[in-house]
Order: structure tokens, then sequence, then C-alpha cells
């Protein structure tokens, strides 16, 4: 399609890119006086294919023209926390930002520094990894630990390297586990539905039913944390019928035997009696995925536990030996245009990085080396225990932290001792859109720039294309890109004569990173200007030319990395806490919490402050089966509190009455908070499912990444609603 050809005398189209969640649907906008008064689809977009969702339609227009946004850098003039503030200059709130970071610097070392991001398919996780970098420190905190970080550590040690890189519209079966694609990623649901209609089959694995699940040819509803026992069963099938690819695992695998010699104790019927599903619905999962091509769509509900990591390299084995890696209709390998270079490429380059012995030092890399070592996925920090750093000044003291477009008071578990930490800072500035949880209790307060005002160039999901954001015309007020920002910042330390920082922040602006991942690739600025995306040819199955990044070359089915760490090297089923817990405590949290359920008009903990979304989904909510709720005597639309036996905190949640659950189980969003509320807190405290959940151990030993799901709960009745609550904060 010409752009172009849409435009009007007072309008244009821009083509560019919805970054308003990890999918990154291909967009169309219409500008009038640079301004987008319309976000729609774009048809032509090769990766999301015109699928498109309200969050882009609704949430990203008006997150950007939105009254309350944050346009100006503010101070803190009263006490932290107590919402005074005094508008600066841009030269003072970063003469301000380099002043505090430089002083825990000089008290405490580099290592006292560090930043928080969401995750790492946005641009700001370099910007911000750099300028960290530039200071000396290699502590970054992102939320992955707790979405997405196992599935990525698993990939990693398979070998795999197949992130989202489902081929479903040429799959003959999607296997479907612990994903909401409905309200998750709009590219995939239109994706299932038209592989279906195309005569492909569904299987499902989730203890929810969830939209995925209602239109499934099978559903299998497992109890919460079984997953990892029926993968390693439809393994079992799979070799005991001689279901899988022999040529690919004797050419390209590594430990098949020992797999096999694994699977054999999980039969069907002993996967059954631990996930409560019926051993002849495993068997026909398993035949039917057998079936192939066939792709595996992964989520959120297999990699909240603690055994995340092992659960996903059950499901990664799966993959591997039923010959549909690197297939069409199966999982393909992340590729990229030759020359070109990912964010995660950037950050692994040698000049861009700290001394090995300076990155062994990361907060959590002694524990977690696959997660926070030198040699690990990210090179980022074990959250938890840097919070501890912030508090107790173990294993050192972590004095100052720079948060950028990420709500930690509301995402990170236990709420409170979230709080806590950032109060007992020396230093800390918060980049971001609007006033959140996060930024009442900052020092300084920066205007971020939103996906209508920057532009960013990126390596789509699954290497399907690049793709462009292109902004619609100049920030609101003054915000600024993240580049901006962590330039600014660099610039002071350069000047006060630290010339080593200029080699970890080589770029001049936005437009210098973007040319330097577009490197030799052939790409143009222009050409996607124009499009919004560039396409590049693309092989399969050439595993001659691109090998596997393990130890031994080949897909690791046997990890030689967690074998070498003394971690089980061999996919395993780790029974769920609630397994494990004696009479007297079932008795006293009898029910099982799921939490991370995702909603259509929010993302995480985004637009809460959106009328168009509170209108939809007005307050936080609690799924409970009928028979549950009769028990407890509640009612739909009742309000209800909700413990976990980790935590000193608790929850309100509205109930909503529904079979979609199994009884005995509760399930719930996450990210929750009422900006209207009064306090920094903004009800955080009172309607965020975080606030009555631990963020201690145990926790998955390659990761670190606590339970969040499968979690011994229990439920009680309170009066009043969700008003009440804003009303105790004074609304």
């Amino acid at each position: 399609m010409r752009y172009h050809d849409l435009m009007t005398d007072r309008a244009k189209v821009i083509p560019t890119t919805c970054w308003e969640c990890s999918t990154h649907c291909g967009a169309l906008a219409t500008v009038e006086d640079g301004r987008a008064v319309k976000i729609a689809p774009n048809p032509d977009h090769p990766g999301s294919k015109g699928a498109f969702c309200v969050k882009g339609i609704r949430g990203l227009p008006e997150l950007t023209y939105h009254p309350d946004r944050v346009l100006h850098p503010l101070k803190r003039i009263g006490a932290r926390g107590e919402g005074k503030w005094r508008r600066v200059s841009w030269d003072e709130a970063l003469d301000e930002i380099f002043a505090g970071l430089s002083a825990a610097r000089e008290t405490y070392g580099p290592l006292s520094l560090a930043g928080a991001v969401s995750n790492a398919t946005f641009s700001r996780g370099v910007a911000l990894t750099q300028m960290l970098r530039a200071f000396g420190s290699p502590n970054l905190l992102i939320n992955q630990d707790l979405c997405g970080g196992c599935r990525a550590v698993s990939d990693m040690v398979t070998g795999l390297g197949i992130g989202n890189g489902e081929d479903i519209d040429n799959t003959r079966c999607a296997l479907v586990v612990g994903r909401n694609p409905y309200a998750a990623n709009p590219a995939e649901w239109m994706a299932l539905k038209r592989a279906q209609a195309q005569g492909a089959k569904i299987v499902v694995i989730d203890p929810a039913e969830t939209p995925a699940a209602k239109i499934a040819d099978l559903w299998l509803q497992p109890r919460p944390g079984t997953d990892a026992a029926i993968a390693l069963a439809m393994i079992r099938v799979l070799i005991a019928e001689e279901l899988y690819d022999r040529d690919f695992v004797a050419r390209w695998c590594h430990g098949f035997d020992k797999l096999a010699a694994r699977a054999e104790t999980f039969t069907p019927e002993f996967a059954a009696e631990i996930s409560g599903v019926p051993a002849d619905e495993i068997v026909r999962a398993a035949r039917l995925y057998a079936d192939g091509p066939s792709c595996f769509v992964s989520g959120h509900g297999i990699d909240a536990f603690t055994a995340g990591v092992q659960t996903f390299r059950a499901f990664h084995a799966l993959v591997a030996i039923s010959g549909n890696l690197d297939r069409p209709g199966g999982n393909l390998r992340v590729r990229k245009p030759k020359g070109y270079r990912s964010y995660l490429d950037v950050q692994k380059m040698p000049e861009h990085r700290l001394p090995r012995e300076v990155e062994e030092q990361t907060l959590g890399a002694a524990q977690f080396p696959l997660w926070s070592g030198p040699d690990s996925w990210q090179n980022v920090c074990h959250n938890p225990t840097a919070i501890e750093a912030m508090l107790t000044g173990k294993p050192y003291p972590l004095r100052a932290l720079h948060v950028s477009g990420v709500n930690i008071v509301v995402t990170y578990p236990d709420t409170r001792r979230t709080i806590a930490a950032l109060k007992s800072l020396d230093f800390l500035s918060v980049a971001t859109h609007m006033m959140t949880p996060t930024a009442e209790y900052a020092d300084i307060v920066l205007p971020k720039t939103t996906g209508l005002e920057e532009e960013d160039v990126t390596l789509e999901n699954g290497g399907v294309c690049v793709g462009m954001i292109q902004p619609v015309g100049p920030p609101q007020g003054e915000a600024r890109d993240d580049f901006a920002i962590a330039r600014g910042i660099v610039d002071r330390l350069i000047a006060s004569g630290d010339n080593e920082a200029a080699r970890f922040y080589p770029w001049a602006d936005k437009r210098a990173f973007n040319d330097c991942l577009l490197g030799s690739s052939g790409i143009t600025m222009e050409q996607l200007r124009e499009t919004g995306y560039a396409t590049f040819p693309r092989a399969f199955g050439n595993f001659e030319e691109t090998g596997f990044r393990t130890p031994t070359g080949k897909v690791e089915l046997y990890s030689e990395r967690l074998a070498a760490l003394g971690l089980d090297p061999l996919p395993g089923h780790t029974p769920p806490r609630v397994t494990r817990a004696d009479a007297a405590t079932r008795a006293e949290w009898p029910l099982l919490l799921l939490t991370g359920a995702r909603e259509k008009s929010y993302h995480h903990s985004r637009y809460r402050d959106h009328g168009w979304a509170r209108k939809v989904s007005p307050e936080p909510w609690v799924q409970i089966h009928p028979d549950t709720a009769a028990e407890a005597a509640l009612a739909d639309g009742d309000w209800v509190l909700v413990e976990t036996p980790d935590s000193d905190g608790a929850c309100r949640l509205q109930v909503a009455v529904t079979d979609a659950v199994a009884p005995g189980v509760l399930r719930t969003g996450m990210g929750w908070w009422y900006p209207e509320a009064q306090g920094p807190e903004r009800g955080a405290l009172d309607i965020n499912i975080n606030g009555a959940m631990s963020y201690g151990a145990p926790w998955d030993p390659a990761t670190g990444s606590p339970d969040t799901r499968g979690l011994l709960c229990r439920i009680s009745a309170v009066e009043g609603t969700g008003r009440e609550v804003r009303n105790e904060k004074g609304v």
C-alpha cells in the first residue's frame, strides 16, 4: 500500500508500530496538525497482519494527550512520598540526577547504582544499561523474572533460539500452554482463528477456561504447577509410539537417550495422577501435536513458578524431538538481516561491556549466574537481591536508582517491601508518562516521550521483519526520549573528567543509535519511514550454517551448562509447593491462587488512569467457581480479602463468579492501583494482589523467579466496595 495515497489536504497517514505491549503490531497513524487523530491496524504488516487491539486504538493516543500527563521535569520539595513538587528546567533536573548518582558512587562505589526498566524488548533498556555501565555499574532490574524470563533462559540453555517464532498460520496443530492470546496478543489470536478455519487443531493446556480453551479442539485443565508432568508424558508418547523425528534427533540433539530415560517414568497414567488431566487426553494431545507441522505457543502461565525453567525445558524438548524446530508451521528460529544488530547484540558487544570481574559482582550473579552473571541471558540483577541491598546493604549497599517506564511499586510482589526500599534510597529518579506510585517516591521526575513521539527501530517478534516507530509530531510539553535523557547524564559524567564513560555511550542521539542497529544490513531509514517495516530473506532449517549456541553445538536436551552449575540437566517435574503442604496448613489456607490473568484493556499496571479502560474494567476482580463461592456465602459483585501464608499483606478484590476456573481455585490479574486515590501508593497496598504476596524464596534455581501462581491462599468477606478503599485514602 502507498500510504501517502491516503493523505488528504488536512491529514496524512504515517505507517508506524504500536509498542504498547511486546506484540508490536503494525499501525497506521492518521495525523492532523502534528496530532494523531486515529490509530488503526496496518493490514500489510508481515508480523501482525492487520491484528490490533484497544490498547493501540485508545491507549496510545490517550496516553500521549492525557490531561494529567507529566510534561515537565519536577523536583521533590517535601518529604519523600508527600506529593510536593517544584517544576524545574531540564538542566537542573539532569544536574540533580548526575549529582545524586555521583554522590552514591563516591561514597559507596559504582556498584551502589542501579536502574529499572520493564523489559528488554524496548530500546530504553539499552539506554539505561549503557548509562549505568558508563558509571561502572552492571546493576539493572527488569520485570522478566516475573514474566518471560524462565522461557528465555530455557531457550538459551536448550539452544533453540525460537523466541516468539510461532508460525501459527501454517500449522496443523497449535499447542497453547498457559497463554491467553485473546487478551495478551491480538496477532496470535487472529492467527489461531485463521489456522483453525483452515483445519488446524488447537490444543490448550490451562487451569482456566480462557477464550482459547473455549475454541480448542482439546482443552486440558491441569492442577496449577503440573504442566511439566504433562509435557514429559507427551514426550514419552512420542518416543514410545515412534512419532518423533529420528533424523533430527540423531543429527542435532544432545542427550536424547537420557531424556528418554527421564520421560520413561512419566506414563500418561502417572502424569494424570499428578495433573488431574485424564491419561487418554494426554495421549490424544501428544498424537495431535505429533501430526505436524505443529507449533508451541506459550505464556506467563508456566513462567510464574519456581520450576519455570524446567517446565519450559520439557516443552522445548518436545518441540525439538518432534521435528518442529525451524519448520514452516512449527517454531521458527529468530532471524535477522546480515549486518543488523539487535538490542541484545549492542549490549553484548565487548566495547560496550564492563570488565568480567565487575559483571560477576552483579546483584544475584553468585546464586543465579544464568540470570545475572556475565554469561547470562540479559546480564541483569536478581530483583529480590537488589531490594535486599537497598534495605540492608547486603551483599553491598545499593543507594541510588534511576527508573524508566516501569511502575515497580505496583508490579513487584511484596509492595510494602518495595516501597520501604525506595524510601530508604539516598537518591531516586523516575522517567515516566504519568505520576505513578513509583514516581511518587522520586526525588526527580522526568517527562518521557510516548510511542507517538519517538523514533525506534527494532527486530520484530520472531525476526519476521525490521519494524519502525515514527513520531507523528513534536513531543508534548518538554518530554524527552530515554536516549536523550541518558545522553544528558553521560555528558555530565564526561565533563567531570571521566573520559572512559564515552565508550559505553557512543551515540549522540536516538538517530545515531538506530543507524547503529541497521549497520550494514542495507535497510535504510528512508525505506522504513515509507512502509513502517522492511522484510529480508530468511531460510528454514539451515542448521549446518547457523549451528546452535550451546557447548555441544546441538540442541541440548541434556544441558551441559545446567550440569556444570550443579542443576538438573534434564527437564523434570518439581511438585508445586501446595502438594508439599501438611494437612494443618491446607486447612488454614484451603484455596489456590492464580495471578497474572490478562485483560484487553490493561497492560500490566498501565491505563488505570484512562477513563475508557476503567469503564471496561472498573475494579480489581477475582474469579471464583460457583461451588467455592457458595461455600463462602459469596455472590457476584461481593468484595473479599485475599491473603497468602508468606505475606503479612492482603488484597481486596471484587468477586466474579464463573465456572471458567476449577473449584478451589481463584484467578486474578495484577497491576491494580487507583490513580484518583490519595497517598503516594494510590491504593496499591489495598487492591493490588502483589501487596498480598512475597518476593522471597523459594526461587527458580536458574532465574531466581518466585512463585506467583499456584499459591495457597484464603479469602474472607469484607464490607463495602472499591469506593470505600478509595475513600479511606481521602477521595
